[in-house]
């Protein structure tokens, strides 16, 4: 009874302390808000010339800062200035989200691209340093690949459901959590292994829906044995989500070793009220032609993603895109001219 009685205190305590941090988080974001509103007033009723704001700007933080403190510094000041620009009605911002994360949120300026940093935050309760890691590793250019502009928007607000695998599973993946040295080779134990040591961190990279359901699982086919690296379940897709780890360039063995086990699981595993299992072959490297030919064309259940171990910078990964599309069509354009 005392436990019971202890255990109910506790949660009361705990969600009137975290309600209390999150009131204390939303008061400081609309402070700020406040405080562009006001310089922006100033510089839209006096001047606009880039030497009256500077000077303002400056004169304003000089005057606070010795009784606030160095929260209020010039580049502090004019953050909140853009703040108020972008986000001009203190009724469109959301109370979970904090100062830190406005922050981060203010300095994209693509609109489509910070609507659907800030539908992700609220929905995924992010913290401010998920947010940063996923605006850092480029996730809404990276579901793009794969995706139109309109369903991207539409999943993170909740608009709809993801129906198919691409429209979750990246293209590529990034790992730099996984901490791994760089180095030529490593044994896909090893990278297993470090997944799993970094389990949160990989199922924030994976994205809505799943959860962790198995490593190594044993399949037992008359005298042979097979083990799946890493299984998930996606509530969403409402299937199991099967991922085989190569460390090397993906080979349409590899596609084949994967196909039997998502067979398996269709046959074996899944309920009859569940969509059709899918298979994930993170690697490497891989031929997407190589890929696209291996697998019936109306496939929707065997994806290839590739894995990169550092965060690439917007540059880097919009020019890897543009390489794979250039590729992949004068391959497509060689293969009809043969035919």
């Amino acid at each position: 009874m005392i436990n019971k009685l202890v255990t109910e205190i506790k949660s009361v305590i705990n969600s009137s302390r975290n309600e209390a941090i999150r009131s204390v988080n939303f008061a400081r974001v609309l402070m700020y808000h406040n405080i562009g509103r006001i310089i922006v007033t100033e510089l839209q009723d006096n001047n606009e010339r880039a030497d009256y704001g500077s000077s303002l700007l400056k004169n304003i933080s000089d005057s606070i800062t010795p009784e606030f403190g160095s929260g209020f510094s010039v580049r502090i000041l004019e953050l909140t200035r853009r703040f108020y620009m972008i986000f001009p009605n203190s009724n469109a911002l959301h109370s979970n989200l904090n100062w830190t994360q406005y922050r981060l949120l203010t300095v994209i300026d693509n609109n489509d691209k910070r609507d659907f940093y800030i539908a992700e935050a609220v929905k995924n309760n992010w913290s401010s340093r998920q947010l940063e890691r996923q605006i850092n590793s480029h996730l809404y250019e990276r579901l793009l690949m794969s995706n139109d502009k309109e369903s991207v928007l539409a999943v993170a607000r909740n608009v709809k459901h993801p129906e198919t695998a691409k429209e979750i599973i990246k293209d590529p993946m990034i790992l730099e959590f996984l901490g791994l040295e760089k180095k030529a080779h490593y044994y896909e134990i090893e990278f297993e292994t470090a997944i799993i040591s970094h389990l949160q961190e990989f199922l924030l990279e994976l994205g809505n829906g799943f959860s962790f359901v198995a490593r190594q699982k044993r399949i037992h086919l008359e005298d042979d044995n097979f083990f799946i690296d890493l299984v998930f379940y996606n509530r969403l897709l409402k299937c199991f989500v099967l991922f085989e780890i190569k460390n090397h360039k993906l080979t349409h063995q590899d596609l084949g070793q994967l196909q039997m086990y998502v067979n398996y699981y269709d046959r074996i595993e899944k309920l009859p009220e569940e969509n059709p299992t899918i298979g994930v072959l993170l690697c490497a490297d891989k031929n997407d032609t190589m890929v696209s030919f291996a697998l019936p064309e109306n496939n929707n259940t065997i994806l290839a993603s590739s894995y990169k171990l550092y965060l690439p910078s917007e540059e880097q990964l919009i020019s890897e895109i543009k390489k794979e599309i250039n590729e992949l069509e004068e391959k497509r354009a060689n293969y009809e001219t043969k035919i």
